[in-house]
């Protein structure tokens, strides 16, 4: 008889059974996956190559679901179901969902964290935020066995913002964290939180002359009728970790954890370099359609210099200074 690794528990509506068994070698096993989009999106492309390369590499009999389109939610239900052992297996959710249970884990989103995207890529590459890592699998129980991410966030502005003088006093649109506020204020603009639905608006109405986001965001709200001009201050690259859930792991075949730790750091990469090119195509595709124009911010070096203090304030207060340090000695 033929027995399934089942998600446990919660969201009977969905027709899950809760069922968990411990393998065996010829027993089939299946696996739940969450994500909030279509497989058009890096997320879904990023898992389904995970998928991929862990049923190839396992060669035992092993089914995947992956639940599309917010069918079980939200990212931040998608790290919770794993936590919990429920629901769950594997998703892509994004550090600022994990910090209920890690303190640490919103280093991840700070700005500024990593110098270009080559340093992005080396960070990731090189196991820079294994200790962050280490403290989500203690604190959650959710490993974290790949990171996708990518999407570069850049200014929104009404006009030309080249240099420290024309940022200077600029009224921008931050996200609500308060390390948003703080790195900002920092590199002398004059951030205020609004709700990202009041951004169009606000920008037309001249209660702020500049917002920020990521290429995808910006065509998502055409941003660009509003805030013509691109930026690249280049201040914030994504970084969104692929999750399994310990509880889970733990009932799997050893050679099956192999494959699911190495399957997850090439998904990972995968993902990070679709949405990293995704990104820049979407900007210069849209810069060729006239939509917008960028500009290169050419005090870049004092825009990093400006936010180190506030950077390092941050880390403190999250007991990841040594964290911090190890990214920045990163080359």
């Amino acid at each position: 008889m033929t027995h399934r690794i089942r998600l446990a528990g919660a969201l009977a509506a969905a027709g899950l059974l809760a069922m968990a068994a411990m393998p065996a070698a010829a027993q089939e096993i299946e696996l739940h996956g969450a994500v909030q989009f279509d497989d058009n999106h890096a997320f879904n492309k990023a898992l389904l190559k995970f998928e991929e390369l862990t049923t190839a590499c396992y060669k035992k009999p092993i089914k995947f679901v992956l639940h599309r389109n917010s069918e079980l939610g939200l990212e931040k239900d998608y790290f919770n179901f794993m936590s919990k052992g429920v629901s769950v297996d594997y998703a892509i959710a994004s550090p600022s969902h994990m910090s209920t249970y890690s303190k640490m884990a919103p280093l991840m989103d700070m700005p500024f964290l990593f110098r270009d995207l080559d340093h992005w890529n080396k960070v990731l590459e090189q196991d820079g935020l294994a200790p962050i890592a280490d403290d989500v699998k203690a604190k959650a129980d959710v490993i974290l066995i790949g990171y996708a991410g990518g999407g570069t966030r850049n200014l929104i502005v009404k006009r030309p913002v080249e240099n420290m003088a024309d940022l200077k006093g600029l009224p921008i649109r931050v996200m609500g964290a308060p390390i948003q506020t703080q790195i900002f204020q920092a590199i002398t603009a004059a951030p205020t939180v609004i709700a990202y639905s009041e951004v169009y608006n606000a920008i037309q109405t001249g209660v702020i002359d500049a917002a920020e986001n990521e290429a995808a965001g910006i065509e998502q709200m055409k941003f660009y009728e509003v805030g013509p001009d691109i930026s690249l201050t280049q201040h914030a690259i994504t970084v969104r970790p692929i999750g399994f859930s310990g509880k889970t792991f733990r009932k799997l075949p050893a050679d099956l954890q192999a494959c699911i730790m190495s399957s997850g750091k090439a998904a990972g990469k995968h993902g990070r370099d679709i949405e990293s090119s995704q990104d820049s195509a979407k900007l210069a595709k849209m810069e060729s359609e006239g939509k917008l124009k960028t500009h290169k911010f050419t005090d870049r070096a004092k825009l990093l210099e400006l936010a180190e203090p506030v950077k390092q304030a941050y880390a403190a207060e999250l007991g990841a200074t040594a964290v911090l340090e190890k990214i920045n000695s990163i080359k």
